[in-house]
């Protein structure tokens, strides 16, 4: 048994790989290097900063939707299920009516990349996708299923680092995801009104799409969170940072909260 690093840049982040595994070193390149394809795979079709991807053509009303490859139907038809399940806070149609599903698009290739290593049969492994964690079923247990929350404020500030670490050993979660104002400023759409925004939200879930949509969903209602989130902790736990620092979480996060 090996254990394996490998960082990608990609949708301008980091993917950062690691775990654990039996395969030769020629196995594992190629594993990560389809793995990683596939992460580049979906920002040449779904990029709004390429001007030639297909997502950047319907933009500009240059092609139609059924002219584009089939997998651009199934991500709006996609988000358009997960503004239902969010109630509308999820949204992939921005106020310009322009399609944009990067909200569900770099959860949905973390996940894709994942099973890609799993079909070469490494199980042993967690991708932090810019911040976001997607961790295999069978993850070693111990320090590896312990999940440090960043502060709501830039990763280049000296106060930065954690607020928590959450301990996901012996649960059903398998992944986590946060968003906020904090390292990117206001970069999600508010597509409903809302009384006032929030700092940060971090969603822990046992998927990484589902822990994704629903920390975008959750910050764009901002001081709405809580009631969205509440409707879904039989599937979820989250936590909620508002304006003035004050912390506000599900009934079943602070029992996933690590005491070191």
């Amino acid at each position: 048994m090996i254990q394996f690093r490998h960082n990608e840049t990609c949708m301008g982040t980091v993917f950062q790989y690691f775990g654990r595994t039996e395969l030769t070193d020629e196995e594992l390149n190629k594993a990560i290097a389809l793995s990683v394809a596939e992460l580049h795979e979906a920002d040449e079709i779904f990029s709004r900063y390429k001007p030639d991807s297909p997502i950047s053509r319907l933009a500009r009303g240059e092609t139609e939707l059924q002219r584009l490859p089939e997998i651009v139907e199934y991500i709006w038809d996609e988000c358009e299920r997960w503004e239902k399940v969010t109630d509308g806070w999820f949204r992939s149609i921005d106020d310009a009516n322009t399609f944009d599903p990067s909200g569900l698009v770099k959860a949905w290739a973390t996940e894709n990349a994942a099973l890609k290593l799993v079909e070469f049969g490494i199980t042993d492994f967690a991708i932090n996708a810019g911040g976001d964690i997607r961790m295999s079923k069978n993850i070693s247990p111990g320090i590896t299923r312990k999940i440090g929350i960043s502060k709501p404020i830039s990763i280049a500030n000296e106060e930065a680092g954690a607020i928590a670490v959450l301990d996901l050993n012996d649960t059903e979660y398998f992944a986590v995801a946060t968003s906020g104002s904090g390292e990117r400023g206001e970069h999600i759409w508010v597509p409903k009104r809302r009384t006032q925004g929030i700092l940060q939200v971090t969603v822990v879930a046992k998927d990484i799409i589902t822990a994704d949509v629903f920390a975008t969903a959750a910050f764009a209602a901002g001081d709405q969170a809580g009631a969205l989130l509440g409707k879904h902790e039989d599937e979820l736990q989250a936590m909620v940072i508002d304006l003035d620092g004050n912390v506000f979480s599900t009934k079943g996060f602070a029992a996933l909260v690590s005491p070191v």
